[in-house]
């Protein structure tokens, strides 16, 4: 099993909608998939539930079957992490939902990661929970986990990010993107080299994530199209991506830079499929599997057929670097 996280702490470049397509692409070719939504938003949640289960789900009281109900226990203090609640969206398909309460849990995890230098059990477990989390989560068979996290720099994503074997960074080619990479990259390295020297001082008994979360490349989201060139205006942010990436985030020297759409590190140049996703939330279905009875009917047919090339290509490549075989 491999644990994808997608983040980067400049939101509102369409994160949540990339995890729910990946996500219904690799069921869609036979992958166990697991997606876990450690977004105190929940916007992924939303994404995959409708109204009716979301009120079932978030009652006035403990929300036993959502990530907020499987810390519980750590973030009173009372036991270890509850089993998690996986809630079957296909044959192929899981989902651990997400919860806006899991905001109560950054203190938590504030106060934790520092007495890890102490050896101090109770600590390891709370920076762990959503490591053990996954890993109990999957044991319906998942093969893949992808994990969608809030746009900062937070406890709650760096214990979301330690539980991750690869990253995965969706960005727009403008100047608030290239920023975010500056500040992610250096912080990664951080969090990896910290926890590293962790691993050494955890208790023997408890399993602990490698905290690998090795970058494994970007996805340019929402990129406007022009002739099938992006726009003029986004031209100069798109040139810089991949020496920033190499720079901020490889910690590399760059002495010559791709353009965008021959780097290997771009994973995809995703479209904004504006008309088509207004259409599929009220379908509650992704965008490539819109029918002509969701209203996709003339030029939306061909716009759907591309969305599904896309994200099909882009899953393969997900896949490939995780060492998945992908049908």
């Amino acid at each position: 099993m491999k644990t994808v996280a997608f983040f980067n702490n400049k939101g509102g470049v369409g994160k949540t909608s990339l995890v729910y397509h990946l996500a219904w692409m690799f069921a869609d070719h036979g992958i166990k998939t697991l997606a876990v939504d450690l977004d105190p938003q929940a916007n992924l949640t939303a994404m995959f539930l409708d109204e009716e289960r979301l009120v079932g789900l978030w009652p006035d009281d403990e929300h036993p079957d959502t990530v907020y109900g499987a810390i519980r226990p750590i973030l009173r203090g009372t036991g270890d992490i509850a089993h998690p609640h996986v809630e079957k969206i296909s044959e192929m398909l899981g989902l651990i939902p997400g919860d806006l309460g899991l905001s109560r849990f950054e203190d938590k995890l504030s106060d934790a990661w520092p007495r890890c230098h102490n050896h101090d059990e109770s600590a390891f477990r709370t920076m762990t929970a959503f490591h053990r989390l996954v890993q109990r989560g999957a044991e319906w068979g998942a093969e893949l986990v992808l994990i969608d996290v809030g746009p900062n720099l937070g406890a709650i994503n760096r214990a979301a990010l330690i539980a991750s074997d690869q990253v995965c960074l969706p960005l727009a080619p403008d100047l608030f993107s290239l920023q975010g990479l500056k500040n992610l990259g250096p912080t990664l390295r951080e969090w990896r080299a910290v926890w590293s020297e962790l691993l050494k001082k955890a208790p023997v008994d408890l399993p602990m994530p490698k905290g690998a979360m090795q970058p494994i490349g970007y996805i340019v989201m929402q990129h406007g199209i022009l002739d099938s060139r992006p726009v003029k205006a986004y031209q100069r942010w798109m040139n810089r991506i991949p020496v920033v990436y190499r720079e901020a985030v490889l910690d590399e020297e760059v002495h010559i830079s791709p353009v965008v759409a021959e780097d290997p590190y771009c994973l995809a140049l995703l479209k904004h499929y504006r008309s088509l996703m207004p259409m599929a939330m009220e379908a509650r279905k992704p965008i490539f599997f819109l029918k002509s009875a969701d209203g996709a009917i003339g030029a939306h047919i061909e716009a759907v057929r591309s969305c599904y090339n896309d994200f099909e290509k882009l899953a393969a490549k997900i896949a490939a670097n995780a060492g998945i075989a992908f049908p």
